[in-house]
């Protein structure tokens, strides 16, 4: 199927409240606005014929492209090669760090740097997943296509053409020569933007490369893997919503764990779980702002949940924190690659996920650290909290894989409710903070009992996916970062071996084997790309430090080109589900971080 580039064939530019991919030849294939949960403009990627995409690439057939970022930014370069000259694509989106908006700009500068380049533009918008119909006004050098409730304006430096429903247009640049394109969408009642001058095109340029570089260089990594942190760092807060500091698990949606099979969610919202991690990881970072910013969207979360008495915290919200994501699947759409259905929202939220206040209650004890500490009505948010989860943690949940082949006493979950107790103890006493201490004491205890006793498989001499099992599961590989078990303790270290003989292949790490234990969807999937640097955390906690930083090595090996990650690696190496995941970068930063650390340590002794 060549009318579909890999997942990996991409980058990604944004603005700090919506993002785009641009493929390694130049297609802007999604695209969704205003935000990033929003309908899409340019989804070629789910639809070849029916999504739309925004293409500004060489007519000629012997070229060769490549693609980088402008260092440490999220300005993107696609470079095209041919006998005849080579020329780049610039594109970025200048960052919006204020309010929600609805007005959003890509701006697409093209340059020849040696020789003579032959250029086609072909923009192609289909409004509202490409249901929608528009009108298209097109005069010389700008147009505007008017979908339902949106306007998309077009400004180019060269003359444009209507072609049908959609706008072309030809160039050809001489080595030093410039032309830009710039788009704006915004509501359908909004003023039009005015036309950018050339000056300013260069100062918007400047402008956004400037931001990026001083917000990477407030980083305090020092670390052996300089550019991949950086790179996932940046990537995180591309995915990170500006107003209201909630990010995102990937910028898309529908992209598949499997060429042609069901497992294609949509995963533009903001899961309680990944966004707590994420915190984590930037604050090992030096990033206090956007850590701060998430504690305040999770503390407002807690607070919803306490107001209705009886009501539990939900898995995933939008980035403005509504609840409301009800899954659609989209038909029209044939999907990647013919990977059908093409789901928007995600039914999941109404799952039960006991290990999302673990999670929360960890990100708030790290958040101590940068002087976030709640105040005394968000404290008796946090005890309600907690006495919710001691009368209900004993429950079989659908677990952190969000399967849907019924509830379990999934093992994770009763970890990830140990470290709410556990957390929850710790804060109180620290800060003599007021609660039934005693009482979390003995539930906490009770969880760890149990999860030892129940959670323990003798066949495997491991703990085990969930009770009455024998299934390994990888999110397991949490538990030495936590501390509900030494990294050297013989029980921990034993089912990391029994991890190393089932779920490990060649160093990349599968969450599970659905075959033995049936999620409720057919097909399989790959390798678990988060689960492989949670594998590299915990060998680099239990001592083994030649085979973590083996393990990472080869892993920094299956990022594309410039530095990002999917969700999962497939068979022959390839990136596969939706891109790029947060809770990848995520974890690729503590595994740098947690190696970093023991490797110093050893240089030490």
């Amino acid at each position: 199927m060549d009318r579909y580039p890999l997942i990996a064939d991409h980058g990604l530019v944004g603005d700090l409240q919506t993002v785009a991919l641009v493929s390694n030849k130049g297609v802007m294939d999604w695209f969704a606005t205003p935000r990033f949960d929003s309908p899409s403009v340019f989804a070629a990627l789910l639809d070849h014929d029916h999504g739309g995409h925004f293409r500004i690439a060489p007519d000629a057939t012997d070229v060769t492209y490549q693609q980088l970022y402008y260092p440490d930014t999220a300005v993107l370069v696609t470079r095209f090669m041919s006998p005849d000259g080579v020329g780049e694509l610039m594109d970025w989106m200048p960052p919006l760090t204020g309010q929600a908006t609805d007005r959003h700009t890509i701006i697409r500068g093209v340059r020849a740097v040696r020789g003579t380049i032959d250029l086609s533009l072909e923009c192609k918008p289909r409004f509202d997943y490409g249901r929608g119909r528009h009108d298209l006004e097109v005069d010389t050098d700008h147009a505007v296509f008017r979908g339902p409730g949106t306007a998309l304006y077009l400004h180019s430096s060269f003359p444009i053409e209507r072609s049908g429903d959609d706008v072309r247009g030809h160039l050809t640049l001489k080595a030093g020569e410039v032309a830009a394109v710039v788009l704006t969408v915004c509501a359908a009642d909004s003023p039009a933007p005015a036309r950018p001058t050339k000056e300013q095109l260069w100062e918007e340029l400047w402008s956004t490369v400037d931001f990026w570089q001083t917000w990477v260089r407030t980083s305090n990594y020092r670390g052996r893997w300089p550019s991949m942190v950086r790179r996932s760092a940046i990537t995180i807060k591309l995915l990170t919503y500006a107003p209201t500091g909630a990010p995102i698990a990937a910028a898309t949606m529908g992209l598949p764990e499997q060429v042609g099979g069901e497992r294609n969610w949509d995963y533009r919202f903001t899961w309680v779980r990944d966004a707590s991690l994420s915190m984590r990881a930037l604050l090992d970072l030096g990033f206090t702002e956007e850590a701060g910013a998430f504690a305040h969207w999770l503390g407002a979360r807690l607070q919803e949940r306490a107001d209705l008495p009886g009501d539990r915290l939900q898995i995933m919200y939008r980035v403005d924190g509504d609840p409301h994501l009800s899954e659609e699947i989209l038909e029209h759409f044939e999907g990647y690659r013919g990977s059908y259905p093409v789901r928007a929202g995600n039914a999941a939220m109404d799952q039960l996920q006991l290990d999302i206040y673990g999670e929360a209650l960890y990100a708030m004890h790290e958040g101590r650290q940068i002087g976030l500490r709640s105040g005394y009505a968000g404290w008796k948010t946090v005890t309600s909290t907690l006495d919710w989860l001691a009368e209900n943690w004993d429950r079989p949940d659908e677990g952190i894989w969000e399967t849907r082949g019924g509830r379990k006493d999934f093992t994770f979950s009763r970890v990830m409710t140990w470290v709410a107790f556990d957390r929850a103890i710790s804060l109180a006493q620290e800060y003599s903070r007021p609660g039934d201490i005693v009482y979390w004491r003995e539930t906490r205890d009770a969880v760890l009992e149990q999860i030892m006793s129940q959670g323990w498989s003798d066949k495997e001499q491991a703990l085990v996916q969930h009770y009455g099992g024998d299934v390994l599961d990888a999110s397991l590989l949490v538990i030495p970062r936590v501390g509900m078990l030494a990294p050297q303790d013989p029980a921990w270290l034993s089912t990391l071996d029994a991890m190393d003989r089932k779920l490990v292949s060649d160093s990349l790490v599968y969450r599970y084997d659905p075959a033995a234990s049936p999620d409720g969807l057919r097909g399989s999937e790959g390798t678990f790309s988060l689960c492989t640097f949670l594998y590299v955390d915990a060998l680099a906690r239990a001592g083994r430090l030649r085979q973590a930083r083996y393990a990472f090595e080869k892993m920094l090996t299956y990022s594309n080109h410039v530095g990002l990650f999917a969700e999962e690696i497939g068979p022959t190496g390839e990136q596969l589900g939706n891109f790029p995941q947060a809770f990848t970068h995520l974890s690729l930063i503590m595994a740098a971080t947690t190696l970093d650390e023991a490797l110093d340590e050893l240089e030490r002794r």
